[in-house]
């Protein structure tokens, strides 16, 4: 199904931005399989009523409030920091934001980096530092006997769910066509375990703020968000690798360099008084990334552990590596490396632009697998992309069957690092296995979906980029067509009609 057959109007929602509103059950074959049992797609001529309270959008709000309560819920055994006889591995409850502030000395009354070499960038150590320092000084002067960590934890949890709830709204912002993508977002699994583990949603928000202000076409905002996001996090400056790559192919060069340029006066504004400052503390971050060995669940892991028989479990070649971390950041650098490549190669060479929400999510999915770190909460990093880039159900909840999968079987493992096994190797390493294959199997359905445009649900349905801003309807470059008219030996160009139809 393609173009705007695939739509259908919802009331006084029927028109948004010049579009209907599209309902999965008759966008997305593995939704419209499950609708069966309770009567099937939407019918042709349905009318739904024209006021009505429990709008796409309040639903799918109302259903991302309701997944960080029972996250909250999940993570409630750990809240008292009483973790005896590895309880917090029992219940799978375990979060950093909980052990850290004992760890960052943030009980004592610590400022992050002045104090305390906080192993985290600089706008998430000041979060941690905001939220914990007034708890500590009200625990001495107002509140004595509570539990610190508790609040300390529970604070978290308030602050980072409204993010998230805010990171949905986001994103509902972005598909005001298509509200009932963003329901994968709010009821993705792996967010009811891994939402409050650590910080990761103060930079997912900040990064999905970004993407918002870049598809309504104010770059420079785009550029501050971003770089907030970047301080918080590294994984969002992945993205301007794709900012780049479209801009050259859209003519929109300009755009991108002041986004950029602004990304970069925001990150140093908000690093450079503990660079100044603090200088050791502030490079504690990026050592402790340079030495970090092989970490839990990663590609590099799996081959130094994989079962080779007889009991007997290893790769030689990933053992070396393991032995050697010079040499293994050499190595998955040298990878990322060559997945930016491909990516830059399809960017450049699909048959129509690709849209900015596929290219972000290939370079951070590929990041991540052939990346030597790859903690249980990275996941949410992908999920909104993952929603932006391919709006289909069916992969995305193999991936995050996966995760969650992955989630468990860790766990046992954290077990079995602590002197108490419950299950054999292989089966994390099974685990971590699944996970690595079904994200790379969600990556291969947004190349497929950048090779065969057709294929791209939110093209189906009549857009563009949505989430492109200035590349948004942009014909390509003519060099583009050029290089491609070359590459597919073709002795003339396209012409100019040719060159607009393979963005229209």
């Amino acid at each position: 199904m393609s173009g705007r057959s695939s739509t259908v109007g919802f009331g006084a929602e029927a028109n948004v931005e010049g579009g209907a509103v599209v309902h999965p059950t008759l966008d997305d074959p593995f939704v419209r399989g499950l609708s069966q049992p309770f009567g099937g797609p939407l019918g042709q001529h349905a009318v739904p009523p024209r006021r009505r309270f429990w709008t796409p959008v309040r639903i799918v709000l109302a259903l991302a409030c309701l997944v960080f309560a029972v996250h909250w819920l999940q993570k409630s055994p750990c809240q008292s920091g009483a973790w005896v006889d590895l309880m917090q591995y029992r219940n799978f409850c375990y979060s950093d934001v909980l052990a850290l502030y004992y760890a960052e000395h943030l009980n004592e009354g610590a400022v992050p980096y002045r104090d305390w070499p906080v192993e985290y960038p600089v706008l998430t150590g000041a979060f941690m530092g905001i939220l914990g320092l007034p708890i500590h000084s009200l625990a001495q002067d107002t509140l004595e006997g509570i539990n610190e960590g508790q609040w300390f934890y529970n604070l978290n949890a308030l602050v980072l769910s409204t993010l998230g709830v805010a990171t949905v709204a986001v994103l509902l912002n972005m598909r005001r066509n298509r509200p009932w993508d963003v329901a994968m977002l709010a009821l993705a699994p792996a967010m009811v375990f891994t939402a409050t583990v650590n910080w990761d949603l103060l930079a997912v928000s900040l990064t999905a703020f970004a993407m918002l202000a870049w598809a309504r076409k104010r770059p420079i905002a785009a550029g501050v968000l971003l770089g907030l996001a970047t301080a918080a996090k590294f994984y969002p400056l992945l993205i301007i690798g794709p900012l780049v790559l479209l801009g050259l192919r859209s003519r929109q060069v300009g755009a991108v360099i002041n986004s950029l340029l602004a990304a970069g006066l925001t990150w140093f504004a908000v690093n450079a008084p503990v660079m100044l400052l603090w200088r050791d503390s502030w490079m504690r971050f990026f050592e402790l990334n340079s030495e970090r060995p092989i970490d839990w669940g990663t590609l590099w892991y799996i081959g130094a552990h994989f079962p080779t028989g007889g009991g007997e479990y290893g790769l030689e070649p990933f053992e070396s590596l393991g032995a050697n971390i010079p040499q293994l950041n050499l190595m998955y650098f040298v990878l990322f490396a060559l997945c930016c490549v491909g990516i830059g190669a399809l960017a450049l060479f699909a048959p129509r632009r690709p849209r900015l929400a596929a290219l972000a999510f290939l370079t951070i999915a590929a990041f991540l697998i052939v990346g030597k770190v790859w903690s249980q909460q990275y996941v949410l990093w992908l999920i909104p992309l993952a929603v932006l880039a391919r709006p289909r159900w069916g992969a995305f909840l193999v991936w995050q069957a996966a995760e969650v999968g992955y989630f468990f079987a860790f766990y046992g493992e954290l077990m079995a690092a602590s002197g108490q096994p419950v299950f054999p190797e292989w089966v994390f390493v099974l685990a971590s296995s699944l996970r690595l294959v079904t994200l790379c199997v969600l990556c291969g359905f947004v190349v497929r979906d950048i090779l065969k445009p057709e294929q791209d649900a939110v093209r189906a349905s009549g857009a563009d980029d949505p989430d492109g801003g200035v590349f948004d309807g942009t014909s390509d470059a003519p060099w583009v067509r050029r290089l491609q008219a070359w590459i597919q030996g073709r002795e003339t160009e396209p012409t100019a009609a040719e060159g607009v139809a393979t963005t229209a």
